[in-house]
């Protein structure tokens, strides 16, 4: 992990196309700006997780058996 520190109205690029900025800063918590291309998704960490648990649930309820029959 790289660990960079900014101040307030700094900012970090990635990519060439995504930036990074911080907005504000309040005692332990930071508000960041983010600037990237629609194309590109953007979560918080917590709900990217319960994105991809949800994806893992609905792949592991699907009959692969009654799916083959009904395309095979």
């Amino acid at each position: 992990m790289l660990a960079l520190s900014r101040k307030k109205d700094e900012a970090i690029i990635i990519n060439d196309d995504i930036e990074i900025k911080v907005i504000e800063v309040k005692g332990d918590q930071v508000k960041l700006g983010i600037s990237a291309p629609k194309s590109v998704p953007i979560y918080r960490k917590e709900v990217y997780v319960q994105i991809q648990e949800a994806n893992k649930e609905a792949a592991n309820s699907v009959d692969v058996q009654a799916l083959g029959e009904l395309f095979g």
